[in-house]
């Protein structure tokens, strides 16, 4: 990964993402052989417990860019697995004087590792992470505004929580989501949540983006509130 982040977080997502390149592939196979090959099906999840499942190290960084450059003080993100998304956030929003991030992960031994990076990190003073459903943890106590929305967990959850959370939006509020069109079998069970985010007469403008990583390309999904 290339040096993006002040060296001692640096040192952390390196150590990380060299985790998740180890073990992630053989986790992913051992579930597909299972016959569980998408976070669509109810078992996904649990058979996922030890994989980091993160965003590419590239997507990583446009975040942490996309928070500089707005200036963005909250955001609330879906899908924080071992948390390394929600580290390069936590640091840009640390870059930017401070705010807050409310971050949601279903399994709580996931939540556990990620909590430990977070502390590892220094940033766990910004980061508030929610375990359980985010359709019922995301349905409370929101900051308002919310500047930056990333989706980043079960696909055809995407278009409840993007309603939760757009009645905190501001105009020029940012959605940003991962591999909502496809990911492995599981492509078209966000569809409500692109159409929504596709069409200007729902208040949104939007862009197709691709990162990679080790050969494989990932498309995302940018998006602001008009």
């Amino acid at each position: 990964m290339r040096p993006i982040f002040p060296a001692p977080l640096q040192a952390l997502l390196d150590r990380l993402y060299t985790e998740a390149v180890r073990t992630d592939p053989g986790l992913r196979q051992a579930a597909r052989d299972r016959g569980l090959s998408h976070d669509g099906q109810p078992d996904f999840y649990a058979a996922m417990a030890k994989a980091a499942m993160p965003v590419t190290p590239d997507f990583g960084a446009l975040l942490s860019i996309l928070i500089r450059i707005t200036g963005a003080r909250h955001v609330v993100e879906f899908g924080t697995s071992f948390g390394l998304s929600t580290l390069c956030i936590a640091a840009a929003l640390r870059e930017n004087g401070g705010g807050r991030i409310v971050t949601t992960e279903f399994l709580p031994e996931k939540a556990s590792r990620a909590r430990a990076h977070f502390v590892e990190a220094g940033l766990d003073d910004l980061i508030e992470l929610r375990v359980g459903d985010a359709r019922e943890t995301l349905a409370r106590d929101l900051p308002d505004p919310v500047d930056l929305l990333l989706l980043d967990a079960a696909k055809d959850a995407y278009g409840d929580v993007l309603r939760l959370v757009e009645k905190r939006f501001r105009s020029g509020s940012l959605v940003v989501s991962d591999r909502a069109d496809l990911d492995g079998d599981d492509g078209g069970r966000a569809a409500d949540y692109l159409a929504t985010i596709r069409d200007p007469a729902n208040g949104y403008r939007m862009a197709e983006i691709a990162t990679s990583a080790l050969g494989l390309r990932f498309s995302h999904d940018l998006a602001v509130r008009l």
